[in-house]
């Protein structure tokens, strides 16, 4: 099993800045993606941002050049660097990996963190 423990969520206003961190353990093969997701009020969840160990990047279209990714294989985290932060980006954020897995049914597992909740305020 996969343990994935948040950090960095918080509340600040429009134009700041927040890091969210997410330290990995357990059963983790050294190839996998890891990303950060988040749910707003009202709203399904959606990727925010991907990271695979290789070291590829992909990014959700709203916060482009706003929001970084980052790895730290060695240390088992991942890292959100939040720069010019809107309202909209209100919501709460969540710590995801997933890598294959011959006893699930599509071959991949999914591990969640617990959630942090990022506030921006006007």
């Amino acid at each position: 099993q996969v343990q994935l423990v948040e950090s960095g969520g918080g509340l600040v206003q429009a134009g700041g800045s927040l890091r969210l961190s997410c330290a990995a353990s357990g059963s983790i093969i050294s190839i996998n993606t890891m990303g950060w997701y988040r749910q707003a009020p009202g709203k399904q969840r959606e990727l925010v941002a991907a990271a695979t160990s290789g070291g590829s990047t992909n990014y959700a279209d709203s916060v482009k050049g706003r929001f970084t990714i980052s790895r730290d294989n060695a240390k088992k985290m991942v890292y959100l660097q939040m720069n010019s932060l809107k309202p909209e980006d209100t919501a709460v954020y969540y710590c995801n990996l997933n890598q294959i897995a011959v006893w699930t049914r599509s071959g991949f597992a999914d591990y969640w963190g617990q959630g942090t909740q990022v506030t921006v305020s006007s």
